[in-house]
C-alpha cells in the first residue's frame, strides 16, 4: 500500500526528503533554495507551500508540492501543483494521478477553488481532466502551458485521508 505524507512527517528526516525532491527537480547550484523552501513549508498558520512524499514500504516512491508560484509569470494564479514525480519502477499504476488528486483535495481543504500547473507535457494532464487555459512564461522567458482543475471536481473511485489512499 502507498501513503502520501507531508515531508515534515517523513521518518527518514527532513534532510533525506529534501535531497530526494532536489534530486528530481533541482540543480547543483540551487540545493539551498530547495532546502530553505521545503524547511519552511507547512508552517503553522500558513497554508502554502506544502511538499508531499509518496511512500511505499518506508521508501520514497514519488513527490509533489503545492506552491504559491511555480516560477512562472502568472503569479496571480495559485496554488500551483509542482514537483510531481513518480519513480520509474512505480510508473504505469496511475500514481501520478493519485498525487494530483491528493493535491486537489488538500487545496480544497485549504479553501482554494482551483489548482494550476505548468508543463511542457502534451496529453498527460488532459487525460486526468486538467483544462489548458492559456500560456505563460517561465523564469527563462520561454512560453509554457498553464492548466487548471477545480477542487470540487475530484475524480471518483479513490478516497483520501490525511496519510493514505486506497481503492473504494
Amino acid at each position: 500500500m502507498y501513503s502520501i505524507i507531508n515531508v515534515k512527517d517523513f521518518a527518514g528526516g527532513l534532510d533525506i526528503a529534501v535531497q530526494y525532491i532536489h534530486s528530481k527537480w533541482g540543480s547543483k547550484e540551487n540545493y539551498s533554495f530547495y532546502y530553505d523552501a521545503i524547511a519552511h513549508s507547512s508552517e503553522e498558520g500558513k497554508s502554502l507551500p506544502r511538499f508531499y512524499l509518496l511512500i511505499k514500504e518506508g521508501a520514497i516512491a514519488g513527490c509533489y508540492a503545492l506552491l504559491t508560484n511555480d516560477l512562472i509569470s502568472r503569479q496571480d494564479l495559485y496554488p500551483w501543483l509542482g514537483c510531481l514525480f513518480i519513480e520509474k519502477s512505480e510508473r504505469g499504476q496511475q500514481l501520478g494521478n493519485y498525487l494530483m488528486e491528493h493535491g486537489i483535495t488538500e487545496a480544497g481543504k485549504l479553501g482554494y477553488e482551483k489548482v494550476y500547473l505548468t508543463t511542457d507535457h502534451d496529453g498527460y494532464y488532459e487525460k486526468y481532466g486538467w483544462q489548458r487555459i492559456e500560456d505563460g512564461f517561465d523564469f527563462y522567458g520561454q512560453s509554457t502551458r498553464i492548466y487548471q482543475k477545480s477542487t470540487n471536481k475530484i475524480q471518483p473511485g479513490y478516497a483520501f485521508n490525511t496519510c493514505c489512499f486506497k481503492q473504494v
